[in-house]
């Protein structure tokens, strides 16, 4: 994965984490205008080293800002929707084939 990818990657995934820790969308908005001002600042960095010590910094941060019960939409799995109601399967047996 080159470095432009994986910042790109990064930066969906800071989006996302900030969504699990907003509690409302108007306050996410500040929050993904912050992020992107910090993306933007090193955007013009041009040192693979560099670039990829930034990355790593990265990660790490986002590891730490995980949150420990990230939002999951009800019906999703994991869910507290999940295969709710679920239909009763079919255990007639088939009917006889005609000839």
């Amino acid at each position: 994965m080159s470095n432009r990818q994986a910042a790109l990657s990064l930066y969906r995934r800071s989006l996302k984490l900030a969504l699990d820790w907003a509690v409302h969308r108007s306050l996410w908005r500040g929050q993904a205008l912050y992020i992107r001002s910090l993306f933007e600042a090193n955007r013009n960095v041009t040192d693979a080293r560099k670039q990829r010590i930034l990355l790593s910094e990265t990660e790490k941060l986002l590891e730490t800002w995980k949150h420990p019960d990230p939002f999951c939409y009800p019906t999703a799995p994991g869910g507290s929707k999940f295969e709710r109601n679920l239909s009763v399967p079919n255990t007639d047996p088939p009917p006889p084939l005609k000839f």
